[in-house]
């Protein structure tokens, strides 16, 4: 039987009347319409028994990504895997080491990274007609993301007219709705206009030298993409400058209040900065706290986890993420296929936040001006480092990465780009599977080993 399916709603849709058929999967090919007219016409759908049946959410998550992908043989391996669900394996993906599941997430992970990489690198070119002023831009994404990514051109900006070609399809938003076409070639985009002038100067402005890692960028901004890019005609200049930049940066922290960085050395080796942050006395919490609590891992860690701040027994320790957390953050770990001895552990503070109730220490959630005034400890860590993937544990350790207004119910186990590494993800802290009812806590461990997994699938 050959069915012909252009998307995932259309593989939903057919593999719903298969499945109440008891179709099995090496009774049927999948043909993907962007292959073109086949040589045999499809069969016609078995009609629906009215069988209803359910299916894990993780797996219509994975795939609905995956389907973006270009291989045309993914319809196969999505109808295979949810023949298995539905005939006895219903745990088959939290089996991480088999075959199908592997491949399913390998390629989610090739679309998300191209539709990261499809949001970083679409340039829009002005263009005026009949005095309208629209913008153009043109990307050859690896993948058919433009459907996935389109929605997040249309928040970003939805006072313009504006067009994204690619050579498979093009996307028009007018201000009120998105509309898709046929795909153009390069030669269809305009040339270059004068508000790139405009944003090499912001690129200039925004440039950060102390993320510089060569390598890094030359993985992160394939060259291939360089021809649509204005930026990179100054990047040769910016990396000139770079040394001087991170001196002048530093400078102008010094003074400025209630802070750590006077006692953060520059140019220090790994040692050297270990070695130091005990004597810091940026912000009072030093005052209480039994000893400086500071990172712990490989320095050349690809996976960074970031906490609030040290526990009880942390504190007594003097290691993050020895205590009850601890334990939790452990078993996930494990169970997410990461080892916690090749990840780097820290917390956005390095000293205890208490108050004492006779021979107890309770825990406090530090206030913005101290999660600010460690954060020169956290920077140094991460410029050090220069992990792949950073994980934020925790409301505090992600707003110290991305700022106040972040927010976890809407921003929880996305893939952001922070200031210190090009793809962030926050997600729960091990201690909220502590404070919340079972229903919950079961809930929230899910999510941090979903969210764990695509971190170490990212960090490759």
């Amino acid at each position: 039987m050959i069915v012909t399916v252009s998307d995932f709603s259309s593989w939903r849709d057919a593999t719903r009347a298969l499945i109440a058929a008891s179709v099995a999967p090496a009774d049927v090919t999948f043909r993907d319409l962007c292959e073109g007219p086949g040589l045999f016409s499809d069969a016609p759908l078995p009609e629906s028994n009215g069988r209803q049946f359910a299916v894990d959410r993780e797996f219509l998550t994975a795939a609905e990504i995956a389907s973006y992908h270009r291989r045309t043989d993914k319809w196969q391996l999505m109808y295979r895997i949810l023949w298995r669900l539905i005939h006895g394996e219903r745990r088959l993906m939290q089996v991480e080491s088999d075959p199908d599941v592997l491949e399913l997430r390998r390629l989610g992970n090739h679309v998300r990274r191209d539709a990261h990489k499809m949001k970083a690198f679409v340039r829009f070119r002005r263009v005026v007609h009949n005095d309208e002023e629209h913008f153009i831009a043109w990307h050859r994404p690896d993948h058919r993301v433009v459907r996935l990514t389109a929605p997040f051109f249309a928040r970003r900006f939805p006072k313009m007219n504006w067009t994204i070609l690619t050579p498979d399809e093009s996307v028009h938003w007018d201000r009120h709705e998105l509309r898709f076409g046929p795909g153009v070639p390069a030669s269809a985009a305009p040339e270059a206009d004068a508000l790139e002038d405009l944003w090499r100067a912001y690129y200039r402005a925004t440039f950060n030298p102390a993320r510089i890692k060569l390598a890094m960028m030359r993985r992160e901004m394939p060259v291939r993409y360089w021809p649509t890019l204005p930026e990179t005609l100054i990047i040769g200049d910016l990396l000139h400058e770079a040394p001087r930049r991170v001196a002048e940066m530093i400078d102008r922290t010094k003074g400025c209040g209630s802070t750590a960085t006077p006692f953060v050395p520059t140019n220090a080796s790994w040692d050297e900065l270990s070695s130091a942050v005990g004597q810091c006395q940026g912000c009072d919490l030093y005052r209480n706290a039994s000893q400086v609590v500071f990172g712990e891992g490989p320095s050349d860690a690809r996976i960074v986890l970031v906490g609030e701040q040290p526990g009880d027994e942390e504190d007594r320790a003097g290691r993050p993420f020895v205590g009850p957390a601890g334990q939790i953050l452990n078993e996930v770990l494990q169970e997410a296929g990461i080892d916690r001895g090749k990840v780097y552990l820290t917390n956005a503070v390095k000293h205890f936040k208490h108050e004492s109730r006779g021979k107890m220490r309770l825990h406090r959630r530090p206030t913005a001006s101290e999660i600010i005034a460690c954060r020169p400890w956290l920077v140094a860590e991460l410029i050090h480092i220069q992990p792949r993937v950073l994980v934020c544990l925790g409301v505090t350790a992600a707003q110290s990465v991305f700022g106040h207004g972040f927010r976890m119910h809407k921003m929880r186990g996305q893939v952001f780009e922070s200031p210190w590494c090009a793809q962030t993800i926050a997600t729960y802290h091990p201690a909220s599977v502590l404070r919340v009812s079972n229903e919950l806590a079961e809930q929230y461990r899910r999510a941090l080993v979903r969210d764990l997994r695509l971190a170490r699938s990212l960090a490759g």
